[in-house]
């Protein structure tokens, strides 16, 4: 169901962003914690960050042991374990920790433009009831091609075909 509220995990980011028709909302009645009006000013400098290290790190993780998915936990504990191994003997402990989140930064911004930039300018809001091709046709969109969207997107900007 994407961008339909309670949903699409990738649309429910209160409280540091809100999407759609409850941003509108939230940000006329001053409600909840930040000035949701404005948060086209501050989303590129927080959210990518925050998408990247804390949602698809720190939840992912907590997911994993909550759900006792061991498996997938020692695969998580592998990759952490040999990142360090082969970093740490270079920059310290320190440095290896400042280089995987530097490497997330950069990333999680690269990820956030190819991935929103085809699903966040439709409408995002509570279920229409739509069958399911409708329902994704209607949240997403194609992007312009040139050359550099094409090579940067990887031609992800062709999202409806």
């Amino acid at each position: 169901k994407p961008n339909i509220f309670h949903k699409d995990p990738d649309v429910t980011v209160a409280p540091v962003f809100l999407l759609g028709e409850s941003s509108v909302e939230y940000g006329k009645k001053k409600r909840r914690y930040l000035p949701y009006h404005r948060q086209h000013l501050y989303f590129f400098l927080i959210g990518p960050p925050l998408l990247t290290l804390v949602n698809f790190e720190v939840e992912n993780l907590a997911y994993m042991l909550v759900c006792m998915q061991w498996t997938d936990l020692l695969w998580a504990a592998s990759f952490y374990s040999r990142f360090f191994l082969c970093y740490a003997p270079f920059y310290g402990l320190p440095g290896a920790l400042l280089l995987f989140v530097a490497v997330r930064v950069l990333e999680s911004h690269w990820f956030v433009w190819i991935t929103q930039m085809n699903h966040i300018p439709k409408e995002i809001g509570h279920e229409k009831h739509r069958d399911w091709a409708s329902s994704q046709l209607a949240a997403t969109c194609n992007v312009e091609p040139s050359l550099f969207i094409d090579w940067f997107s990887g031609h992800l900007n062709f999202q409806i075909e």
